[in-house]
């Protein structure tokens, strides 16, 4: 996985209606990530063509609308994911447990610029 700043699209999986986007940052085993109201920061390992990795994730700004409700209840939550990259794409598979309750995902990423 090489270092660099990219783009990163997060869908929720299992019926579960949600999704974000935002940036994140890969550098040596190190990930930071943000957008509009969250962020997120953990580790990862890569090889041959996959990687996987984990991270925590809290809110930083509530939602404008009262009546959009985040997934994780502004609590911190922790992730876990695998998958594969190329280049300048990669695409993970991932669960995120929120309480004892876990919620799958899907996120692609689009490498921007090198760091």
């Amino acid at each position: 996985m090489r270092n660099g700043l990219y783009s990163i699209h997060i869908q929720m999986l299992d019926g579960v209606e949600g999704r974000d986007s935002g940036i994140i940052i890969l550098r040596d085993g190190k990930l930071i990530s943000g957008g509009p109201y969250f962020w997120s920061v953990g580790t990862y390992k890569s090889g041959n063509g996959t990687w996987k990795g984990e991270l925590a994730t809290n809110q930083h700004t509530e939602f404008p609308d009262p009546f959009v409700r985040p997934l994780f209840g502004g609590k911190e939550v922790t992730s876990g994911f695998s998958g594969t990259f190329s280049d300048d794409h990669a695409e993970v598979f991932g669960t995120t447990l929120v309480g004892t309750r876990s919620l799958s995902f899907h996120a692609t990423l689009k490498r921007l610029a090198d760091i």
